[in-house]
């Protein structure tokens, strides 16, 4: 029995290292988190005797539970908004944080990517096919523009859009990008979506050739091609 009870235990504490890293994150980054928190305790506190001395004792442990829930709600909404502002300063976080949604989102980070750290994520989802730009707007439209006319040849009739992550005109603030998504309607069956997948991931995995003349170094030497057709040498 007791070897039984053991991953349970061992998730427990996990569970409580990974509230605690939140908390010590979120305090850090969060200047109004510790305040609000110490009112949530003192209110929840407050309600408690004010319930006992109304009612009876046993209200303690519903006191105790109420302080407890208003703790873990202000932790997670302190803790999203010190994360959005951390991610801002990040390059390529809004690729992590649709890899971290729920439903079928499936995201490939930096599927274009240039030296100077400007990134087009590759999004695909029941709403179709979504090109995420984060870098320098100027640079970033342009790898945009590129890779929707190459996307448009294999996607069919799948809807394809395109958001320049930032605070400018027209851009998605990154904390704003989960609603964002969630929003597109869908257009595409879940079938419709594995299919598209593969043809995507079909040509991602397309090596991209030099245009022109191959250069002498790379030409094979004379009388290969007619040697593996077995012909005469």
């Amino acid at each position: 029995m007791a070897k039984a009870q053991e991953p349970e235990k061992a998730g427990f504490r996990k569970r409580l290292r990974e509230i605690g890293m939140v908390f010590a994150f979120t305090a850090k980054n969060d200047k109004l988190f510790v305040p609000l928190l110490i009112g949530v305790v003192l209110l929840g506190a407050g309600l408690t005797v004010l319930m006992v001395l109304l009612w009876n004792a046993l209200f303690i442990a519903g006191g105790v539970m109420l302080t407890i829930l208003g703790v873990l709600i202000v932790l997670n909404l302190r803790a999203n908004s010190a994360l959005m502002k951390e991610a801002e300063r990040m390059p390529g976080a809004a690729a992590e944080i649709v890899a971290r949604m729920r439903g079928d989102f499936r995201v490939t980070p930096a599927f274009v990517s240039t030296t100077q750290m400007d990134f087009v994520h590759l999004v695909l989802c029941r709403g179709g096919v979504v090109l995420l730009g984060e870098g320098h707007a100027g640079r970033v439209k342009g790898l945009i523009g590129q890779e929707r006319k190459r996307l448009s040849k294999v996607i069919g009739s799948a809807d394809l859009r395109d958001f320049m992550i930032g605070h400018g005109e027209g851009e998605v603030p990154i904390k704003k990008l989960r609603m964002t998504l969630m929003r597109l309607p869908r257009t595409l069956t879940g079938k419709e979506v594995n299919a598209l997948d593969k043809r995507l991931k079909a040509l991602n995995a397309r090596p991209n050739l030099p245009k022109g003349a191959i250069p002498k170094s790379m030409r094979p030497p004379k009388g290969a091609f007619r040697a593996m057709r077995g012909g005469p040498r």
